[in-house]
């Protein structure tokens, strides 16, 4: 049985994830805290193996104390489960060793994965985290205007050479331009480049 433990300071939520968590049958909960104050106590006196933790607590902030929490307990697996669903702030918190984000309107079903992924030390996002993300990350690929142009002539299927000559640049420079391209994008290979700008429509 995965040990969770939950920090949050609305009676309801807790009162929710407890009867969610119990009756999952793969993990429980072994205490509660509605304040940091509360959760460094807790953590004293057991070490979970996952805990839940708000952003939004009364002394402070749960995101910022995710940094204290795993410096003096490294094994603990930190799933963070608020309704904040601000880039910045998703961002920070797994940053500061936050190994999940979920928000609280997330499914059941997405918690409970949650906590079982997490438990087992991988990344959880929740449907709608990971999608914000994924789309930030795509929104923030800037190709200049050669470098779009080569990567439609790539796509067309045009050699290096054929390249060379159509842009009117040196061979080594249309090589250094598609070097570039592929980092930019993270592609391993020309033929990962060209699925990849076909499919987002780069191209």
């Amino acid at each position: 049985m995965i040990r969770v433990q939950i920090v949050d300071d609305h009676p309801l939520v807790v009162e929710g994830l407890e009867r969610i968590i119990n009756d999952s049958g793969i993990a429980r909960i072994t205490g509660t805290a509605c304040s940091l104050k509360e959760c460094r106590r807790m953590l004293s006196r057991i070490t979970p193996d996952v805990l839940l933790l708000d952003i939004g607590l009364p002394d402070g902030s749960g995101m910022d104390a995710c940094v204290e929490i795993l410096k003096k307990y490294p094994d603990v697996k930190i799933l963070m489960l608020t309704s904040y669903g601000e880039l910045n702030v998703i961002t920070q918190s797994l940053e500061n060793g936050a190994l999940g984000y979920v928000l609280k309107n997330s499914t059941v079903e997405e918690i409970i994965e949650g906590i079982c992924t997490v438990a087992l030390g991988e990344r959880f996002l929740c449907e709608e985290v990971d999608l914000l993300l994924r789309t930030r990350k795509d929104d923030a690929i800037s190709l200049s205007r050669r470098e779009r142009e080569l990567l439609k002539l790539i796509a067309e299927g045009h050699t290096m050479n054929t390249i060379s000559d159509m842009m009117c640049i040196g061979y080594e420079t249309v090589k250094s331009y598609r070097k570039n391209i592929m980092t930019k994008l993270q592609v391993p290979n020309t033929a990962a480049l060209i699925k990849y700008s076909v499919e987002k429509k780069i191209v």
